[in-house]
């Protein structure tokens, strides 16, 4: 029996070298990748890199063995060849997993470099134990150790390597050198180990050449692998660039760059002039389209303003798509003025007729405007900015550009605000009813109250109700304080009755929400019933618009209230959208004189109004309220033109309930 030590074919093992080095690069490409990701796509990407290393180096075990000059024939174990090599694509899989966090701490890298070490020393124990040869293999233990040793602290480095570059999608020198160390160490913990390893044979063996049918077959088997691992890496980098990258970055309706893609060029384009605009963008009315038309036809509209839009902007700046109707165009080189004159040559576009399946569509568009660095330095500041300012564009009128302004900003801020301490009020009281008298001028008496509403915020104070009454109308959450209101209304004023205080009706404001579900009478009815209150003792006011709205309904609504005794005013009349050829079918008991007739009443024209609008009442057999009465002159005017009841400053302004009890006394000791 002879033994022998290991000589190799040099060029071979370079081959070896550059497969593993391959194969470290490769998989830090692909691992790069996964910092970017989530769910499935994550784990496609720590597969596919797991499977490139894992087969790298389990090729380069095999053409290493090739790499040996060995005297006698080796076949090998197929079965513990594929072993091993699954072996090592599991355990890279199972390292990068763990190692693939956002903050990689100690204990993390340390497990992940024993996970990865272990699998490539198994890997390659298992390979050498595929070998079925004429001889024995002896191995020295210290030698072995040794390799074992070092390919856990390679393992070590080059996972913290790894992290270290994981975002780096692109080359990266640095990438290639750990690349080339990864490759070095276990190119070289391999021949260590080999070169420790002795094979006892049989002298009288025929001694074969280097290449034998078995080394063509496993040279195809390896060379099959090192294609596989080329293939998962081509595929993968053509996957990312067409594929995933056109889902993450680019919108699929209007093929614009999407969220992803706005983030991607403000980091890396978007700053670099002096001077740079940023339009915030929606469309006016497009909810009416996609509600008459339907979604395809607003899609096909969409599809539409992005070739305009992009049309418009060229290659002075880029177009992205926000999601639904709303649109960002960013012009990294641009001027406030030429913003300007920008925004507007893109609205005037965007009106022009759109031909869509035989629909002739017309469509406007608001802008909102900011600037950097006027308006802010980073990608968020410049989006809120001119958020800001499309809010202003859209409450201005619509089919506008507005520039970011700081006091609009202050406005929208103090408006979130109410909103989200408006979202609380209820619940911690904070709201309380104050009453305006109506007066009969020729009885000279109290014939009736409006119920207003106040908030007592616990830092601003008084909130005006023209403040916060538009968002809680916009939120819904004038419905529950609506429905707080009625029973707070009723329980006062049936109090006031049984005190033998006061012993009149009182008129609350109706929001046109509180007609929408058609539970209006359930709730009137119930308030009415908790407190005792009879039904002609409380008076719902009512706006011409919520009349005119939906008619049909709320006429149903208001005659179920008018059959169980409730009364109902048309306030503000004279100012909204009702025609008077319908206003003899709404059930109503009073009219309401707008106060802008009375401000101006010494005007021939108001008068002439207030006058038809007395005799409209008359005629119809309704009761008439003068709103805004400040002054003698303006008293003595309606009552010339038959008006009695009146509810103004000049008889008493909204007064909390303990202001008016002191008020009742005064009054009635006048009277």
């Amino acid at each position: 029996m002879d033994k022998m030590g290991i000589h190799y074919n040099v060029w071979i093992v370079l081959l070896s070298f550059a497969l593993a080095a391959t194969a470290a690069y490769s998989a830090l490409n692909l691992i790069s990748q996964v910092s970017g990701s989530s769910g499935k796509v994550r784990r496609l990407w720590l597969i596919s890199g797991a499977c490139v290393l894992g087969s790298g180096i389990w090729a380069l075990h095999y053409v290493g063995i090739m790499a040996s000059c060995l005297p006698f024939e080796v076949n090998y174990y197929i079965g513990r060849s594929i072993l091993s090599l699954l072996v090592g694509v599991l355990f890279c899989y199972l390292a990068f997993q763990i190692t693939s966090v956002s903050r990689l701490g100690v204990w993390r890298l340390i497990v992940g470099g024993i996970l990865l070490g272990s699998g490539i020393s198994a890997m390659h124990y298992i390979g050498m134990s595929s070998m079925r040869i004429e001889a024995e293999i002896h191995y020295d233990v210290w030698i072995q150790g040794f390799a074992i040793i070092l390919v856990l602290v390679s393992a070590y480095i080059g996972l913290l390597m790894f992290y270290k570059f994981k975002e780096c999608a692109g080359f990266h020198r640095w990438k290639l050198y750990s690349a080339l160390f990864i490759g070095f160490s276990v190119t070289g913990m391999h021949y260590t180990s080999v070169r420790a390893s002795h094979f006892e044979y049989n002298s009288l063996l025929e001694v074969r050449p280097l290449l034998m049918d078995n080394d063509v077959v496993l040279l195809m088997g390896v060379s099959l692998i090192t294609l596989l691992m080329l293939a998962v890496s081509s595929g993968a980098v053509f996957l990312e660039h067409h594929v995933l990258e056109k889902m993450a970055y680019q919108d699929s309706l209007t093929e614009l760059p999407n969220r992803h893609g706005l983030e991607r060029y403000f980091k890396n384009e978007f700053f670099g002039s002096r001077s740079g605009a940023v339009f915030f963008m929606d469309l006016d009315r497009f909810k009416s389209i996609n509600d008459t038309l339907g979604h395809d036809i607003g899609d096909m509209l969409l599809q539409e303003v992005a070739v305009r839009l992009i049309r418009s902007v060229k290659d002075k700046g880029k177009v992205f798509r926000l999601g639904g109707d709303e649109f960002l165009i960013a012009l990294p080189d641009c001027t406030l003025e030429d913003a300007k004159l920008e925004a507007e040559r893109i609205l005037q576009e965007l009106k022009k007729f759109y031909r869509i399946q035989d629909n002739e569509l017309y469509v406007t568009a608001s802008v909102g405007i900011s600037m950097t660095p006027l308006h802010g330095t980073d990608r968020s500041a410049l989006m809120k900015a001119a958020d800001t300012a499309l809010y202003t564009s859209k409450d201005s009128g619509k089919n506008k550009c507005s520039v970011f302004d700081q006091e609009a900003n202050r406005q929208q801020l103090r408006r979130m605000s109410l909103e989200k301490d408006l979202r609380k009020a209820l619940a911690r009281s904070e709201f309380m009813v104050v009453y305006q008298p109506k007066w009969d001028s020729y009885m000279n008496v109290m014939v009736g109250l409006e119920a207003l509403l106040r908030w007592r915020h616990p830092e601003h104070g008084i909130i005006s109700p023209a403040e916060f009454i538009p968002i809680a109308e916009e939120t819904g959450l004038i419905v529950p304080i609506t429905y707080w209101m009625l029973h707070e209304v009723c329980s006062q004023n049936r109090f006031w009755h049984k005190e033998e205080i006061a012993n009149v009706p009182v008129s609350i404001n109706m929001s046109a929400r509180m007609f929408e579900d058609g539970s209006l009478y359930d709730v009137v009815a119930e308030a009415l019933t908790c407190s005792e209150l009879e039904p002609h003792f409380l008076e719902l006011e009512i706006t011409e618009s919520i009349a005119m709205h939906n008619m049909k309904e709320t006429v149903a609504q208001l005659s179920r209230l008018r059959m169980l005794g409730v009364r109902v005013s048309l306030d503000d009349f004279g100012t909204g959208f009702s025609s008077l050829g319908n206003l003899d079918e709404i059930p109503v008991n009073t009219l309401k004189i707008d106060q802008v007739f009375i401000r101006n009443s010494k005007m021939h024209s108001k008068k002439a109004i207030i006058s038809n609008i007395i005799a409209i009442a008359t005629h119809l057999n309704m009761e008439v309220v003068a709103e805004g009465v400040e002054t003698p002159e303006q008293i003595e005017l309606l009552k010339s033109l038959g008006c009695r009841v009146m509810q103004g400053y000049y008889y008493g302004r909204p007064m909390p309930v303990q202001e008016l009890g002191e008020w009742f006394i005064a009054n009635t000791a006048a009277s």
